[in-house]
């Protein structure tokens, strides 16, 4: 998935700058995983989480190599989109896999014309632009601020949208996807995007829910 998705009129560009001075924290279900993303640490790292994680559950043995071939993408995706942070849910009920996304980028406060844009959380929510579906099964999204606990406010975006699969590549996934853009205090033109996806539409309301309360736990350390 590719961060900063929310076709933005007017904001924060879409391509991810190096990480502030300040650190992050972010909370995840104790399920969910959390590892390396970056191409020389990730494969062994999903290698050994995947070995511990049968070994807590042997029923999921028969899924191991179907639960490394997903952890495996999902954390490509995250890197080559620029994420600097990863926790992702990837389990298999009945053989149906379910797998969601937490995601945490910083991107620039500059246009594509390379001009300084606002961070103000209002300003933001007001470039967004929502969309309204005609018809049932259509795409959907609503702009909002939120108000996140010690951190302040920021903009956000919910729905069910069509997300490029890669960068330049015009192939689409549709999506259920939670978008909040924060702040990074005392700088004018850095802003962290923490995205939550997840592929499995009939849930729709309830990873938003999930991705709200992930988001929620959002800390400058």
């Amino acid at each position: 998935m590719t961060s900063g998705t929310g076709d933005r009129t007017h904001g924060p560009s879409g391509s991810a700058t190096p990480a502030t001075t300040a650190g992050i924290s972010l909370s995840v279900p104790d399920s969910w995983w959390e590892f390396d993303i970056r191409p020389e640490g990730r494969d062994a790292t999903i290698r050994r989480l995947v070995d511990e994680r049968v070994r807590e559950t042997p029923e999921l043995a028969p899924y191991r190599s179907d639960l490394t071939t997903m952890l495996r993408r999902m954390a490509k995706d995250a890197h080559d989109s620029g994420a600097l942070y990863l926790g992702c849910m990837a389990e298999n009920f009945d053989g149906v896999p379910l797998s969601a996304t937490v995601t945490v980028s910083v991107l620039g406060a500059k246009s594509k014309q390379g001009g300084a844009l606002s961070t103000d959380p209002r300003a933001i929510a007001d470039t967004l632009r929502g969309i309204t579906p005609r018809r049932e099964g259509d795409v959907w999204r609503t702009v909002t601020t939120v108000d996140i606990p010690e951190v302040g406010p920021a903009a956000r975006t919910f729905g069910v949208e069509d997300v490029p699969v890669a960068p330049g590549d015009s192939r689409t996934l549709r999506m259920v996807l939670t978008q909040t853009y924060i702040p990074v205090p005392g700088t004018t033109d850095q802003v962290v995007l923490v995205s939550g996806a997840s592929p499995v539409l009939d849930l729709a309301e309830a990873f938003h829910d999930i991705f709200d309360a992930v988001t929620s736990t959002f800390r400058f350390v």
